[in-house]
């Protein structure tokens, strides 16, 4: 009943969001990312600026729902895997607000309604972006911000290019295919990040806390993290769209960084890979990994993309180092990933796609390498710019595992429909 009560709440807030949008389907927000199949491929969003003409306020969500039949095995000498049977994941939603607060300053705040780990709503985080300082003084520092943004807040950190095509708990419209990375960068820390775009080229710098659950509390080990991106975005021609971006995070001493578990929502393949008594809420990440890097993290990506008419390609090559502090020496994993995207049809409608994703490194306190691969084909269909249905088949490799890991030999395949409303 429960359950039911809660579907019923989140079509309804689906239903009330949709009302609430079209009365606002014509006030645009400064530097905004639709959230629907316009934004697909858009990353930074920088460059959309418009006229300011008065405080507006936009109101929008996401809501999806899989559909799950996933089956795994394990060779563990040790440990019994739970039994997953086909049948329907909890539905998620999310909440957003755009507010165009003055000239040259916005705001963005996402609230998770429901999600794997927290079914209970939360706040996500929030964020102010500057774009000229006319709310100070008219054509302040003109020249300056014709290229420069600034974010502050408590925000998704710019790590790699990946988290603008992720699932973001209910919006997955952008993301072609239902899981994310299987090592899947992605935190949300109180900082500010600033922005340089001359011409077609990007250079961001910023710095956070590294916290994800904000505290005064210290142990003395509150070293900052560090982050950066420099990469060139240009529309070559009408067909042809090139990409090439490099990103870093650092910090040298943190309590607990949680960079690579810093998803509080929860992977989309349900208590694959999960023992005995496991459950989606106490067991939010299956079938990713932590290589728990908590206290010392330096992590490098290379982000690739090219778009060529309806045939895109993005690709990932990421070497992350790190410990935890009991440990004297640091460990290094690397990520390669790749995905082939073929978009076709009235206004490129539907599409159909494959990836391929492996994760290399040691687990701590070892210095033997582990390998997990994945590999997944994928469909979809856009019914209108913000309703998709997709489908795929995932098959994701366990490697190198201990034997009395639950991981030794492990595997688990099959397929999953996903639906998702984004607007």
């Amino acid at each position: 009943m429960k359950s039911l009560t809660k579907l019923g709440a989140v079509l309804s807030f689906v239903l009330v969001s949709v009302s609430a949008f079209a009365q606002f389907d014509n006030r645009d927000i400064q530097q905004y990312r639709y959230r629907d199949f316009r934004g697909i491929n858009q990353f930074e969003a920088l460059n959309s600026d418009i006229a300011y003409d008065g405080f507006k306020v936009r109101l929008g969500g996401a809501f999806a729902v899989q559909m799950q039949a996933l089956s795994h095995s394990t060779e563990s000498t040790v440990d019994t895997l739970i039994t997953i049977g086909n049948n329907f994941n909890l539905p998620t939603a999310n909440l957003d607000v755009d507010v165009a607060l003055a000239d040259g300053m916005r705001m963005h705040l996402r609230t998770y309604l429901s999600s794997r780990r927290h079914p209970e709503s939360w706040v996500k985080g929030g964020y102010i972006q500057i774009s000229n300082l006319n709310w100070l003084s008219q054509d302040l520092l003109e020249n300056v911000m014709d290229f420069t943004t600034i974010k502050i807040g408590m925000m998704e950190v710019n790590y790699g290019d990946y988290h603008f095509r992720r699932t973001d708990n209910a919006r997955a419209i952008y993301n072609p295919f239902v899981g994310n990375m299987i090592m899947d960068a992605f935190n949300t820390e109180a900082g500010a990040e600033i922005y340089f775009t001359p011409g077609d080229f990007l250079v961001m710098i910023g710095a956070t806390n590294g916290k994800l659950n904000q505290s005064v509390a210290t142990n003395n080990k509150n070293t900052p993290v560090f982050l950066g991106k420099a990469g060139w975005d240009k529309q070559m021609n009408e067909d042809l769209r090139m990409r090439l971006t490099g990103s870093f995070y650092t910090t040298a001493n943190g309590n607990t960084n949680y960079i690579y578990f810093g998803d509080r929502t929860g992977s989309r393949y349900y208590l694959v890979m999960e023992d005995q008594g496991a459950n989606p809420t106490d067991n939010p990440r299956s079938g990713r990994w932590n290589p728990t890097f908590v206290n010392q993290v330096t992590s490098i990506m290379i982000n690739p993309f090219v778009k060529y008419k309806g045939l895109e390609f993005f690709g990932a090559y990421e070497t992350a180092s790190g410990k935890l502090s009991a440990e004297t020496e640091t460990r290094t994993y690397t990520q390669i990933y790749g995905e082939l995207v073929y978009r076709f049809g009235a206004d490129e409608k539907f599409y159909a796609g494959a990836r391929y994703n492996t994760v290399t490194g040691p687990q701590a306190f070892s210095t033997d390498d582990i390998n997990i691969t994945r590999f997944a084909v994928a469909a979809g269909w856009f019914m209108t710019p913000n309703v998709m249905m997709k489908a795929e088949y995932v098959n994701q490799s366990y490697s190198d595992f201990d034997p009395t890991s639950i991981y030794h030999n492990g595997n688990f395949n099959g397929a999953v429909l996903e639906a998702t409303i984004s607007f």
